[in-house]
């Protein structure tokens, strides 16, 4: 992720004027720097992210696949996974009966249906670049 999509996630000194839940494919987009990137900065601007405790593993997942993809970027690779945390997204426990339930009545997997279960237990919009997922907010 570029210096300045990180100096514009940063909330600190502005007035933050929404809570956002952000999943794992719209993280590492702008993490490592992937084509959809600053789309996904636009939307997290000014707000505060949240997101299921599973961010952390598959954010770890999505930088193994890179690096197994291309072990000579290892070293970047893991720089930019190690920037994650300055994005200080806020973890909330999910209640894991309420999700397997929406995961059944949406067809989304357990771990989509998380994020999914977060926003609409906090009332948050959910940035994803899962078409998927994004069908199920609808």
């Amino acid at each position: 992720m570029s210096a300045r999509q990180m100096m514009r996630l940063r909330s600190f000194g502005r007035i933050v004027t929404s809570v956002k839940v952000v999943d794992a494919s719209a993280l590492a987009a702008l993490i490592f720097s992937e084509p959809e990137a600053d789309a996904i900065a636009g939307r997290l601007e000014g707000a505060r992210l949240a997101a299921p405790s599973l961010l952390d593993y598959e954010l770890a997942n999505v930088c193994l696949v890179k690096i197994r993809r291309a072990p000579d970027q290892a070293k970047t690779l893991r720089a930019a996974y190690g920037m994650a945390h300055r994005l200080r997204v806020e973890i909330i426990a999910v209640d894991p009966l309420s999700v397997l339930e929406l995961a059944e009545t949406t067809g989304l997997t357990a771990y989509d249906a998380s994020y999914l279960w977060v926003a609409r237990s906090i009332g948050a919009e959910l940035v994803t670049l899962d078409r998927k997922l994004a069908a199920a907010v609808r």
